[in-house]
């Protein structure tokens, strides 16, 4: 049996929520990885099998190894079409927002999120939510998004509307924001709600290789070169670092998620039990970060890079260049060195 964890008022609060509207809209972060995508179709799978008319909008792109996910090409990207998402904004009755904490996660599409006087539900499972939501559904302690939404339908005693191409996109962002169910995975209900999935017809080997086995040939050549060529190993410290210029995306024909999960390989090394991976994009410097044990990534991203996240999983930012970014990481190691 699968515990309990949302209140019995915010259950009740959302399910009324949904009742009352058809026109809902849901909401995820820039950069979307497979937790963020795979909450919201679950989310407008389950919507649809109620009759509403859901929608989901993305402020960018999402990879191409989730482009295979159950009406993905419904989603709308707000940095394409722009006017087509403010339209939705405009006509909706009520908005979910899923996997974020925080407004400036959603990038150019803030606003438009802002603007909306309807009623907004945050449903994540990242620490410390700030304060934009009338109904918020929070629980840090849980692997992910797609888990908890999984949760909120069973809580509202909906299970039998999920079906197939629900059931796919729940597993789906379970299975990524564990690294295949490697890290954040220990607890049984885990496991419990993928025995559901699958009784509803879930092939957990085929969504595998759809994510995992689809990449393209310059991907796997960009990611060997990050570890033959840019992991810098700190062994005074237990941490690995990789880095890469946009000039080197470039020569491998970088797309979106390319170097998704690079960051995690390093703690397969003996002794590593931090790795950083820092890109360099337009105008900044996108930083992951995780970890093995009870060395705090969320602290590192927080206090350094302005982000945030879980103890094992997080993330964050800079502006400064990538050069002056390195060198401000390399001058804090000695800092974090007691948490190892």
């Amino acid at each position: 049996m699968i515990s309990k964890i949302i209140s019995e008022e915010l259950v009740k609060r959302t399910q009324e929520a949904i009742e009352l509207v058809e026109k809902i809209t849901i909401v995820a972060h820039m950069g979307p990885d497979g937790d963020a995508v795979g909450s919201s179709l679950a989310l407008y799978h389950f919507l649809l099998a109620m009759d509403k008319k859901p929608v989901v909008v993305l402020p960018n792109d999402l990879p191409d190894f989730l482009a295979w996910m159950p009406d993905a090409d419904e989603i709308i990207i707000y940095e394409k079409e722009q006017k087509r998402a403010n339209a939705v904004f405009a006509q909706s009755e009520l908005i979910f927002a899923l996997d974020f904490n925080t407004l400036s996660r959603l990038g150019p599409m803030k606003n438009a999120m802002v603007k909306s006087p309807v009623c907004k539900i945050l449903v994540d499972h990242h620490p410390d939510p700030d304060n934009f939501a009338d109904i918020v559904i929070s629980h840090p302690e849980l692997s992910s998004t797609s888990e908890l939404i999984f949760r909120l339908i069973c809580r509202m005693e909906k299970f039998p509307k999920i079906n197939l191409a629900c059931a796919e996109c729940i597993y789906t962002g379970m299975m990524t924001d564990t690294g295949n169910f490697s890290y954040n995975s220990n607890h049984q209900d885990i496991y419990s709600i993928v025995f559901n999935l699958v009784k509803v017809g879930l092939d957990t080997d085929a969504i595998y290789q759809k994510v995992y086995n689809t990449y393209s040939v310059n991907r796997l050549k960009l990611v060997g070169y990050c570890f033959y060529k840019k992991m810098k190993i700190y062994p005074k410290y237990q941490t690995a670092l990789i880095t890469l210029t946009k000039k080197e995306l470039l020569l491998f024909k970088y797309k979106v998620g390319d170097v998704e999960g690079v960051v995690n390989t390093p703690l397969s090394i003996d002794g590593i039990k931090f790795s950083v991976f820092m890109r360099e994009d337009a105008d900044n410097i996108k930083i992951s970060l995780r970890s093995q044990g009870t060395f705090p990534t969320n602290k590192v991203a927080s206090d350094l890079f302005n982000g945030g996240g879980h103890l094992n999983a997080s993330g964050g930012e800079s502006t400064l260049s990538l050069e002056e970014t390195i060198k401000k990481f390399e001058d804090a190691l000695p800092v974090y060195k007691e948490f190892l």
